[in-house]
């Protein structure tokens, strides 16, 4: 009767060794894919540089990093337009319509797939950078500054000629091309294992809400001066028909 009863009791211990080394192999097999993201230069104006080491070679695929930028920081679509017609970045944003004058409290969040482009440092290391802009937003109480949380980039690989290890990679819902230059969409795939995430902060500067009477004072003061100025002018220089 002890004998009966080890005898399922190594068999779940059998399967639980088989499944631990499955996902040690797994794990050996797929190497971490390393993501790193930068906000280059100061002010509401910034370059966003991405930087990415794949576990395995991209063997002609390409590859994108997916960005999601909070309502707080946009990308101008007109400016990206421009930037490819030059061939100095490579992008899908969104949606493609985004109000660039909108503050932060009314805009949208949008997405960015960011294609990335080799990098000489090694065969398995990409980039690429897209200026990003912040918005205004409403003025803080106590503090001069907003804090905008940039999610880390999310890698995707598309191997429109053939399929990456299944192993690694699994399917992904983004129904874009495998390039911006292409037009037929490709099956995008993400890693199964997730690299470590960082995520980035822009700090934005802001007004003091305790300052809104006394701006409001001096905007309506200046506005009225410049006014007054504006039509003593053009009652002293005009040129009116009798």
């Amino acid at each position: 009767m002890a004998g009966g009863r080890r005898e399922p009791a190594r068999a779940g211990a059998g399967a639980a060794l088989g499944a631990l080394l499955c996902a040690l192999h797994v794990q050996a097999a797929c190497r971490d894919t390393t993501v790193t993201q930068e906000l280059l230069k100061e002010g509401f104006h910034r370059d966003l540089l991405v930087k990415v080491e794949l576990g395995e070679d991209a063997g002609g695929c390409a590859v994108a990093a997916q960005v999601r930028l909070p309502p707080g920081i946009y990308v101008d679509p007109y400016e990206l337009a421009t930037l490819q017609q030059h061939n100095l970045t490579k992008a899908v944003l969104f949606p493609d319509a985004i109000d660039v004058e909108a503050p932060e409290y009314l805009a949208r969040a949008a997405v960015l797939l960011l294609f990335l482009e080799p990098d000489a440092r090694c065969s398995r290391c990409l980039r690429a950078a897209v200026p990003v802009h912040a918005r205004y937003h409403r003025p803080g109480e106590g503090t001069q500054q907003a804090s905008v949380v940039l999610e880390s980039p999310e890698v995707l690989l598309c191997c429109c000629h053939g399929h990456p290890s299944a192993e690694c990679w699994e399917p992904a819902e983004v129904d874009t091309p495998c390039s911006s230059d292409n037009t037929s969409p490709c099956q995008w795939h993400r890693t199964k294992h997730r690299p470590v995430y960082e995520e980035s902060m822009l700090r934005v500067p802001v007004g003091l809400r305790e300052h809104s009477s006394l701006v409001c004072a001096l905007t309506l003061l200046t506005t009225g001066l410049c006014s007054g100025l504006i039509l003593a002018a053009a009652c002293k220089y005009g040129h009116f028909p009798q």
